[in-house]
């Protein structure tokens, strides 16, 4: 079989390894939940709020602490919905074109996981302080079942990531913060996918791909602020993600049989999206905090996953830019209570006609409810629950097996998204020392 088949076999896999994403609670593949105070009112206004709580947001927001401060929260994140074939067909050479066979109905095919955070801030002057946030921005897991209908594009896929922002933030004017941060971000992603054999009746092939790397991004903010009002502006810039990884192909048979093989030191690299986020948090009344947010995602950045030597070849993926809008409010109860409520819509990055059931990604309402219990003058519990109600949608892109050879297989996937929705559980702390 000649290169061009082994790399598309290759590229394939890239692909897939790298666009994970499916109902995750923020969009396409990247996870919000760094906070569990921010999840108690959805999301709405953190690039304005102070404290280590907001650092992953906005670098500026622990210029004026004046003690050391440290939170950390862990998000249960329990998915539910189902993947649906309507019609997807596959035509292998010298044939027409055939259902595909298999399970024509996913149920539950994204993983319930636990996503952790944390972070911690010190003043070294009564206007420069210093911080480190640790998160996992990108974290996910599918499991298709073997005989899925979705087997060609998507098997088993797990990524993990762990973003490293340390910062520095100066309070330049009694109106005035301003911050900065560099993103150290590593991630590790490995995944499967079912290969056809060139006739219906043998087995399925088996691809697997895993891959890992370490990049650099950077953060920018600022917050205006006096004593009724605060609106923070930031920027989290793109990062160029470079994976180095392995490939492995068994099972096919036949002339496809002298691909099974391990290939090392396959690479690939890829873009994930500059965020711009502007909001501002209102005290309406002494108890009464009103919270608005908007960030632009950057996401046709993310337009192909470029494949280094010896393959030198780009999967088209074509993402479009996207929002999310935030409104939501926190009440003084009593000095140690806060109550908080949210809501969110934000729009997907994928597109009809290409969106796969990798990533059954689609528009979705957030809706969050949380508080704080200050236990002591120096620790304070957040929680936070979320309700997630994703939009039905398509899943509809072509593609095809051993593309460009004399064995092309085209697949026409024809599916739907359906009933999707998430609940997302929030606890943490806030320590002050």
């Amino acid at each position: 079989m000649s290169l061009r088949i082994k790399s598309v076999l290759l590229a394939s896999g890239f692909a897939s390894s790298f666009v994970l994403a499916g109902a995750a609670h923020a969009q396409a593949f990247y996870l919000q939940e760094q906070s569990a105070r921010a999840a108690g009112r959805a999301f709405s206004g953190e690039v304005a709020d102070t404290g280590a709580a907001s650092l992953w947001w906005n670098p500026a927001a622990i210029a004026d602490i004046r003690s050391g401060e440290a939170a950390i929260s862990a998000s249960a994140i329990l998915p539910k919905g189902d993947v649906v074939d309507t019609g997807t067909l596959i035509r292998r050479p010298g044939g027409t074109f055939q259902p595909i066979g298999g399970q024509t109905t996913s149920s539950d095919p994204i993983r319930k996981g636990v996503v952790p955070s944390g972070a911690v801030a010190y003043p070294l002057t009564d206007r420069i302080a210093v911080g480190v946030a640790v998160t996992s921005p990108y974290s996910f897991t599918t499991n298709y079942d073997g005989d899925s209908w979705a087997r060609y594009s998507a098997d088993r896929t797990r990524l993990r990531t762990i973003d490293i922002q340390p910062s520095i933030a100066v309070s330049l004017l009694p109106w005035l913060r301003v911050g900065g941060a560099v993103n150290v971000e590593y991630s590790d992603a490995s995944l499967s996918n079912a290969l056809p054999n060139l006739s219906a009746a043998l087995p399925d092939g088996l691809q697997r791909l895993s891959g890992d790397g370490w990049d650099l991004g950077w953060t920018a903010g600022v917050q205006l602020h006096n004593d009724w009002a605060t609106v923070g502006i930031s920027y989290k810039s793109a990062i160029e993600h470079k994976l180095k990884g392995a490939l492995e192909v068994s099972g096919l048979l036949g002339p496809l049989a002298a691909q099974n093989r391990v290939i090392d030191g396959a690479t690939a690299s890829f873009y994930t999206p500059a965020q711009i986020i502007v909001g501002g948090r209102f005290r309406a009344t002494q108890a009464l905090t009103l919270n608005a947010q908007a960030i632009r995602y950057t996401w046709s950045q993310f337009d192909a996953i470029r494949l280094g030597p010896p393959l030198n070849t780009a999967i088209p993926e074509n993402y479009r830019d996207s929002w999310s809008l935030a409104g939501g409010l926190d009440y003084a109860l009593s000095p140690r209570v806060t109550l908080r409520a949210g809501v969110q819509h934000a729009t997907t990055p994928t597109q009809d006609t290409q969106r796969d059931a990798r990533v059954p990604d689609s528009n979705r309402w957030n809706y969050g409810a949380g508080g704080t219990f200050q236990l002591t003058p120096g620790f304070a519990i957040d929680a936070g629950a979320n309700y997630v109600d994703f939009k039905n949608t398509t899943i509809d892109r072509v593609t095809a097996a051993y593309a460009g050879t004399p064995v092309q297989t085209p697949i026409l996937t024809n599916g739907e998204l359906r009933n999707a929705r998430a609940i997302v559980l929030t606890l943490g702390g806030r320590l002050s020392f």
